[in-house]
């Protein structure tokens, strides 16, 4: 691509923002030398990368590239044999812990998001955790070695401080005495070619021993060594030699090291540069709230409120326009500072950044083409120098991309025609783009020339396009309006500006007639446009209003599922806890029964079994509607005494003695219950003749009782007195016999019988008490009585 059209376009700027995303040398390298791609496929490579770098940034935010840095240099170095300083080391040790962190940020992120193209560069980062602690355990932070990078380092550094040490001594001990501190400028130990020294007077120079090794500006202090410490300070620049040769040893031992592992980390820093290049990329996406382009080569564009980057955003008007699909030319036509030049910018930069790989700040949804060049002449281009003109220079470079264009360019011109006589002017732009448009180009034109209004209404494939502009405030609003011709608003602007309507209706007597149905098309035209924008917003007003209730109904659909959801894990919860707590009811009632049975050490009697069902039904939890009859016969039974019936809400078997309207009396074993008929289910009917004897015996008038389910079908009544028991016996009958109970138990105990003999008595008199007698053996025998109700 031509650097010169790159400029033009402003290309060389959106490069400057992409590298300050950019967080290391290698990444901003990388970036530096960004240029379009005209291949289809490595476009969208490239765009690819930078959607999933702006996924992760999104998801887990900026890659963490701290301590990388660009160490090619100092690997150049180690690879030929030269000797690392603990700088460069340092910055080997930091990269490869840096690209460490980089590679596991990218898989953790694609564990949860799919990332394939930059997981698979992450995946080629070697690792050298190795070549890391041998750096960093002989290396502190300011690449300092330290004494434990080896025995003898740390030896030698031990003897250097006890040195050093005995030296300030000595010296210190020398500067106290009084003798020696009147010959003194400053009482304080200093170093002069790495020798210790100490400040003394000049005129006592002779008086005191020792090398001088320096002496002030003014010559009035000598820097002298005394003899006492000569053989000490000899002694310790051996050992800082012996420093110097053991430290060399470490970093030439270590520079061998990273250069084994010179061409994996090579290959790192490439990665790295291309990790770092694509975040930038995102970064700018998110700085400039662009969106990823669909690309194609087939030279169609479609930008759906596209923005042009280098214009506050708060103040750019967005541009849409499609080209390339039912026409391959747009001629812009409109006053100057309408923003025509702005548009063709727009359009030439956006397309641009898409074929680097960048998103492009245009709304989703936007479509940009793969050119083979993108051609464009804007701008006022005079040559002082060359004695170009306007018009010169402008033609020299529409015969340059004339030359150069092929049937899959874009090429962008500005003022076409423009710097000449208006009607050879014209006529050439007619010409050139009609040459342009035959080669099959893609064309965007701007111009001022009304003939070309003409044309492109004419011509196939090609449309007219224009600057909306406000009468009303005399402005451009800067809207590019695709299919609308410009309108010459001079008139216009003039009568509102107050010049004389004589003087307006002679100039329009002075334009053609020709002219004036063109300009009174384009105003109908405009009325016309400015009608369907209207009826346009609206729509599309209500497509958002519509859209939003739907957005609105999702979301109480969600929240009502998510409800329903919520009800039914409570309600399997409830049911779990109720299923525990008949489980563990269930347990006790089983246990009771063991107990009981041990205590009467006999078989439990059959009243007690059923009270003992009954607590087992009644701890049953009840999650379900209540059951009803079998549908499986496909009709409702009649019930008549004398049938074998299931009681549902027992579960038991029973016969039917009475029916009375929707219940009937139930035998169930020794007890006799009323039951409704639709908690019973037909098992067995009794013959026609059989059924007379019961129905005779039910003749009569008969008493609806209702049973109340908390009444037991026995009563306890060892340990009260005999006034006590009458009263609790009388209750008692009283309450069985409501609940339709047959026959019941009355437990007295044997004892000496004055309460069996009591109550028997009272039995006898008692107006519900058909019979009675003593139990039987399995039911408690004399020490229960068992009274059969009327």
């Amino acid at each position: 691509m031509d650097s010169k059209i790159l400029t033009t376009l402003e290309y060389p700027k959106i490069i400057d923002k992409l590298i300050k995303h950019a967080s290391t040398s290698l990444g901003k390298t990388t970036a530096e030398q960004l240029k379009p791609v005209t291949e289809l496929e490595a476009v969208k490579t490239l765009l690819q990368a930078t959607d999933e770098a702006y996924a992760a940034d999104r998801l887990k935010g900026s890659a963490p590239f701290g301590g990388v840095v660009d160490i090619r240099a100092s690997l150049h170095r180690a690879r030929i044999g030269g000797t690392l300083n603990p700088a460069e080391l340092l910055d080997i040790a930091s990269t490869s812990r840096g690209s460490r962190r980089v590679k596991r940020h990218v898989e953790t992120i694609h564990g949860e998001h799919p990332l394939p193209m930059l997981s698979t560069i992450a995946s080629g980062i070697s690792e050298h955790k190795p070549l890391e602690d041998a750096i960093f355990d002989c290396i502190d932070e300011n690449a300092d070695v330290l004494d434990n990078a080896s025995p003898e380092l740390a030896s030698i550094r031990r003897e250097l401080r006890s040195g050093e040490g005995r030296i300030r001594e000595k010296l210190e001990n020398m500067i106290r005495s009084s003798n020696v501190q009147k010959m003194l400028q400053d009482t304080l130990i200093t170093l002069r070619n790495d020798r210790y020294v100490i400040p003394v007077k000049q005129e006592y120079r002779s008086s005191f021993g020792g090398i001088v090794h320096d002496q002030s500006g003014s010559g009035a202090t000598l820097f002298i060594e005394p003899e006492a410490i000569v053989a000490m300070n000899n002694k310790l620049r051996e050992t800082k030699a012996a420093e110097v040769r053991e430290t060399e040893k470490i970093l030439q031992k270590l520079t061998a090291l990273a250069a084994d592992h010179t061409e994996e980390l090579l290959i790192d820093l490439e990665l790295l540069g291309d990790l770092d290049f694509a975040f930038a990329k995102a970064r700018l996406a998110h700085e400039m709230k662009a969106t990823q382009p669909r690309m194609n080569d087939r030279g169609f564009l479609k930008l759906k409120r596209g923005r042009h980057p280098l214009i506050d955003k708060d103040k750019v008007v967005p541009l849409d326009v499609e080209l390339g699909n039912q026409y391959t030319a747009i001629i812009v036509t409109g006053p100057n500072t309408g923003g025509k030049t702005v548009s063709l910018k727009t359009i030439g930069l956006l397309s641009l950044m898409a074929m680097s790989g960048l998103f492009v700040p245009a709304e989703e949804g936007s479509q940009l083409c793969v050119f083979d060049a993108i051609y464009a002449d804007i701008g006022d281009e005079q040559s002082i120098e060359q004695s170009l003109s306007t018009f010169s220079s402008h033609l020299t470079n529409i015969i340059r991309i004339l030359g150069s264009m092929t049937a899959k360019s874009l090429v962008l011109l500005d003022e076409l025609g423009a710097g000449t006589d208006p009607a050879e002017g014209s006529a050439l732009a007619i010409a050139i783009l009609e040459h342009i448009h035959a080669r099959g180009c893609r064309i965007v034109a701007t111009t001022h020339y009304s003939e070309l209004k003409a044309y492109a209404y004419n011509r196939k494939s090609v449309i007219n396009a224009s600057m909306e502009f406000d009468i009303a405030t005399l402005s451009p609003t800067y809207r590019l309006l695709v299919g609308v011709p410009g309108r010459s608003n001079a008139f216009a602007i003039a009568e509102r500006l107050g010049l004389s309507r004589s003087i307006i209706d002679h100039a329009r007597g002075e334009v053609s007639e020709e002219d004036l149905r063109v300009e009174n098309m384009i105003a109908s035209l405009e009325e016309n446009r400015i009608s369907a924008e209207s009826e346009r917003q609206s729509a599309e007003a209500l497509r958002k209003q519509m859209e939003s209730l739907r957005t609105k109904h999702e979301e109480e659909r969600l929240r009502f599922e998510e409800q329903k959801e919520k009800l039914l894990r409570k309600a399997q919860e409830e049911a779990r806890e109720a299923v525990a707590k008949a489980k563990r009811e269930a347990e006790e009632i089983i246990a009771d029964l063991r107990k009981l049975a041990m205590e009467e050490g006999a078989s439990v009697k059959e009243h007690k079994l059923i009270e003992a069902r009954r607590r087992l039904d009644e701890a049953t939890p009840h999650l379900e509607t209540k059951k009803t009859k079998s549908a499986a016969s496909g009709k409702t039974d009649k019930i008549e005494p004398g049938d074998e019936v299931m009681v549902y809400s027992l579960n038991q078997k029973g016969s039917v003695l009475e029916v009375h309207g929707s219940d009937a009396t139930v035998q169930l074993g020794i007890m006799k219950m009323k039951v409704s008929l639709d908690d019973m289910e037909l098992l067995k009917a009794k013959s026609a003749a059989a059924k007379q004897s019961p129905a005779k015996q039910a003749g009569g008038a008969s008493l609806n009782r209702t049973r109340d389910d908390n009444v037991k079908m026995e009563l306890d009544l060892r340990g009260e007195s005999l006034e006590e028991a009458i009263m609790e016996v009388d209750r008692f009958l009283d309450e069985s016999f409501l609940s339709g109970f047959g026959q019941v138990y009355i437990i007295h105990g044997k004892g000496t019988g004055i309460l069996r003999t009591g109550i028997q008595q009272y039995l006898r008199k008692h107006s519900h008490v058909k019979s009675f007698r003593n139990g039987n053996y399995g039911e408690g025998g004399i020490g229960v009585t068992v009274a059969e109700l009327k």
